[in-house]
């Protein structure tokens, strides 16, 4: 068997493995939150643009209030621009909130007030990203598109020990890639929340909970003693250069 053959093997047993850990980790009532577990697109929708640059800690509170005083999207595209900027007060980012009342209404006046059910219609709305596309795609229409946001990044940069920043242009490509492989396209909504939960729970920024992960023993960053380099941020790697050449100057001086 050629060295090449061999890493390939070896590539695909490690995505297996980790597939079918993270499967098997994943228990839904370990993180209740309320916009999980339902087919909703609107309160789907609703909770992604209010965790866009917001802690689920402090926008549940938001999303609470929100689906209260609008139940469907035909009752937020109703509602008056300063009595939404009011309800979002406190969230910051009101750029958000704008784009939320401009695409309400585009799905009422538009679309006749169904939310688009395809990845393209989703990610033609105001706002939405494809990140925020696949998640509504996936927990809504159980759609097979890999979500790839910062817990995404981070537990895959470290189990498969990947040294790409991912804020480049190569990185962006070679983490969706590797996500879109890793998917499991007969329950896509199901893995995307068990990657999203594991990175917020084990695989964490700092102190991540490697005891307790059950991926460990064939994680590349844990192996080699680099979970605190990875992921890389190539901005950061920058600053860190820029830091310690300033740094090293004042030396010499």
């Amino acid at each position: 068997m050629s060295q090449a053959v061999s890493r390939y093997n070896k590539s695909m047993d490690q995505q297996h493995f980790f597939q079918r850990g993270l499967i098997a980790w994943y228990q839904p009532e370990n993180r209740p939150l309320p916009w999980k577990g339902i087919n909703n697109p609107y309160h789907i929708w609703l909770s992604e643009i209010i965790l866009q640059q917001t802690r689920v800690e402090q926008g549940m509170s938001y999303y609470l209030r929100f689906v209260e005083a609008y139940p469907s999207i035909r009752d937020l595209a109703a509602a008056p621009d300063d009595e939404v900027m009011k309800l979002w007060e406190g969230l910051g980012y009101y750029s958000r909130a704008r784009n939320l009342l401009a695409a309400a209404r585009y799905v009422t006046t538009e679309l006749g007030g169904v939310f688009p059910h395809t990845y393209t219609g989703i990610l033609a709305l105001k706002g939405v990203g494809a990140y925020t596309a696949a998640a509504i795609a996936s927990f809504a229409f159980n759609l097979p598109h890999a979500v790839v946001d910062g817990n995404v990044f981070r537990v895959l940069a470290r189990f498969f020990g990947i040294s790409t920043p991912q804020d480049s242009t190569a990185g962006k490509k070679e983490f969706t890639q590797l996500a879109e492989s890793l998917l499991q396209r007969d329950q896509p909504a199901l893995y995307n929340q068990a990657i999203m939960d594991f990175g917020a729970t084990v695989c964490l920024p700092r102190n991540p909970k490697c005891g307790q992960c059950p991926l460990h023993t064939e994680c590349v960053a844990l192996r080699d003693k680099r979970i605190a380099e990875l992921p890389v941020k190539s901005k950061k790697a920058d600053q860190d250069r820029a830091f310690f050449s300033l740094f090293d100057l004042q030396l010499r001086r």
